[in-house]
């Protein structure tokens, strides 16, 4: 089974469409829509916003449905210049940026876990290739890097600025890390595909709203083609 955990509600409407005889159930607030879509038993989930929904969720999903793979989709804002909005990031890794142990003399990013400690999470690399190979087609730069994950929007340039140079990351976000956390600790291999909301130089851009359904469609395109392979 593959799981699918959106940052917009949008996406999960657009798969269940192409769901056959989806089957919903709730729990901890969570809805959960289960089926299959190119015959693969696929489940789906639109988390909320945020670390702590994000792995609420993905744990939830992993207890309940004990799913092969979990792909986080959803948008980003850039921290690259070559990083369009409309263009798309696949994760190799992903970083958690808020984590901050630096007055204990520990290095910016390190996650304590009770084992061991780290700062990358590594992504599946079957998974994250194979969401590369599946954006085939589409108008649009898709870059194969790491996602940094925190609990706030980063709207500041010398922010974004700032976290690009810390953990060499391509976009940031606000589940992806969670989701990546929950999922290596649980063994169960992850990738996270994003679109770009926002470029690095320019937070106007293009109406949200409006790109929300591109990259929305986008997106769904990917998630189909992943599981018509």
């Amino acid at each position: 089974m593959t799981g699918i955990i959106c940052a917009l509600k949008i996406e999960v409407d657009g798969l269940k469409q192409a769901m056959e005889s989806p089957s919903e159930k709730t729990v901890a607030g969570l809805d959960f829509i289960s089926g299959k879509i190119n015959d693969k038993d696929v489940v789906l989930l639109e988390c909320g916003i945020g670390k702590v929904n994000a792995a609420i969720g993905t744990q939830i999903m992993i207890d309940y449905y004990k799913p092969d793979v979990i792909i986080n989709s959803g948008i980003a804002g850039s921290l690259s210049k070559e990083l369009k909005i409309g263009d798309i990031v696949i994760s190799n890794d992903c970083v958690e940026h808020d984590m901050n142990g630096t007055a204990l003399g520990d290095p910016r990013g390190e996650i304590w876990y009770t084992d061991e400690r780290r700062i990358d999470i590594p992504a599946d690399k079957t998974t994250y290739e194979k969401l590369y190979s599946c954006c085939d087609g589409l108008s649009v730069n898709v870059k194969i890097g790491r996602v940094a994950t925190g609990d706030i929007f980063v709207s500041s340039i010398k922010q974004r600025e700032f976290i690009a140079n810390q953990f060499d990351a391509l976009c940031c976000e606000m589940e992806g890390g969670a989701v990546g956390h929950v999922c290596y600790r649980n063994k169960v291999p992850f990738a996270i595909i994003r679109s770009i909301s926002d470029d690095l130089t320019n937070n106007e851009g293009m109406d949200f709203e409006k790109f929300r359904f591109l990259a929305a469609e986008n997106s769904i395109k990917v998630m189909i083609n992943f599981l018509n392979t």
